[in-house]
């Protein structure tokens, strides 16, 4: 076996691969008794069939798989043992020769063409100055967190007369155009109604103030701008009947139910944070602060990246890469996709290439490595994010680590989560290296940072 390597410039090479005969045959031979000894053929005891004969159904196939693992791991070792930087995977040259497999008296002859990665430096010192953005958490935020875990934790309570966001239960019957129920009109019984949501203020107004027990009159047509969605659900009718159902209808309102938030005592206190983490109304107030504070610090950090991302690009300058091999890449990688596409995309990808190979050189200068708990407990991080989100702050362990096992079965979730560890090292790590230009800003301005 021969494997030797030829630059063509800079950013490309071409690997040559030459096979003997004694580089694959033992493995052949010995693939090819394993298979005699389990092949059943008619006329033969199992593992008697001749070998000629075996030969001649499997051995061609046996040998193509054979010289491509070899194949395989010549070129994979070459690259290792010679720290070959390579950009995606080796390409068939396009001038290859067939292979002739009946020709196993002549070496067989590889070619594979190599985008290699480009020469640059990068490093950060004291000199690089990058903006790190502190946003203000204000009073107002605060007590909007609070309100909203106190709704989070509310109840609904009934009511006596009417408000805007009640709901409202009764019977809806359908009138006749004397303002009688109608004889074999539509009935509802349980009808379940929030007035506030009718597209149509008139209608919405016959509402205000309603008690329960009083009966009102109003066109479930007009007051919902004839949805077909609304009625269909309201009236229990199917949508192609509802372009016709115009008709004034009566509803006996039977009982109105309201949203009370929940009060700020033990129990929300215990449901957010764990039991007696925090016992009174300031402790609750300052624990959710501290939350707020922490979860910007997160959006701080996630911004800092993106501008030093920016940064480190435009000091790096341009870098030259081979792009005809990689287009011919980015076409094998999307074999469905037309030429179209990755015209319009290419540009786009070698930004996100460039960048890669920028945080490549970053994450090994600073001794960056993922442990697999380090994952685990990202996938924890990650579930405990997802139920804040609803107020709820307080999970169990054990069903914290039930999410967190879901998510680790998928391979596109554990790979975007080695991301999420990398990228929040990589901050931990170059934050104290740069100079950080600390900015406040409200959380407002900070937000449209993001809209550009």
């Amino acid at each position: 076996m021969n494997v030797s390597l030829q630059n063509n410039d800079k950013v490309s090479a071409l690997l040559t691969v030459t096979l003997e005969k004694a580089d694959y045959e033992e493995n052949v031979e010995k693939t090819l008794k394993n298979y005699r000894k389990t092949a059943q053929l008619p006329g033969f005891r199992k593992g008697m069939a001749p070998m000629g004969l075996i030969k001649k159904m499997a051995g061609k196939s046996v040998l193509a798989d054979e010289v491509n693992k070899v194949l395989g791991e010549a070129v994979n070792k070459y690259i290792q043992d010679n720290k070959v930087q390579i950009l995606g995977e080796p390409l068939p040259n396009e001038n290859q020769q067939q292979i002739d497999l009946e020709k196993t008296d002549e070496p067989f002859v590889f070619l594979f063409d190599l985008a290699l990665a480009p020469e640059f430096e990068v490093s950060v010192s004291k000199d690089d100055k990058v903006t790190y953005y502190d946003v203000e958490v204000t009073e107002e935020m605060v007590e909007q967190q609070v309100k909203s875990f106190a709704d989070r934790n509310g109840k609904y309570e009934k009511v006596d007369a009417y408000q805007d966001n009640d709901v409202i239960k009764g019977l809806l019957a359908e009138l006749d155009e004397n303002g009688s129920t109608k004889e074999g009109g539509i009935q509802v019984e349980g009808a379940v109604m929030m007035p506030i949501y009718m597209k149509n203020d008139e209608q919405k107004a016959l509402f205000q103030n309603a008690k329960v027990n009083d009966v009102l009159v109003f066109n479930p047509y007009k007051a919902w701008d004839g949805n077909e969605a609304e009625l269909a659900s309201l009236l229990k009718i199917e949508k192609t009947a509802v372009a016709d159902m115009k008709s004034d209808f009566s509803f006996q309102v039977e009982e109105i139910t309201r949203y009370m938030p929940g009060e700020l005592n033990q129990d929300i206190f215990d449901n957010v944070f764990g039991p007696g983490v925090v016992k009174t109304v300031e402790e609750f107030k300052a624990k959710v602060k501290d939350t707020v504070v922490a979860q910007f610090a997160q959006n701080s950090d996630f911004r800092f990246l993106l501008d030093l991302r920016t940064y480190l690009m435009n000091k790096v300058g341009n870098l030259e890469f081979s792009e005809a091999l990689l287009k011919r890449i980015m076409k094998t990688n999307n074999p469905d996709k037309d030429d179209k596409f990755i015209e319009d995309n290419f540009k786009q990808s070698i930004e996100e290439l460039k960048w890669q190979l920028i945080r490549d050189r970053l994450i090994a200068a600073n001794n960056i490595k993922v442990e697999n708990a380090e994952i685990t407990q990202a996938a924890k991080d990650a579930t405990r994010a997802q139920f804040a989100q609803y107020g709820m702050l307080n999970i169990p362990e054990e069903l914290l680590n039930n999410y967190a096992q879901e998510m680790l079965k998928k391979r596109e979730s554990v790979e975007s989560l080695f991301n999420r560890v990398v990228e929040d090292k990589l901050v931990a790590a170059l934050k104290p290296q740069v100079t950080l230009e600390n900015k406040s800003i409200s959380a407002e301005d900070f937000n449209k940072l993001f809209e550009a």
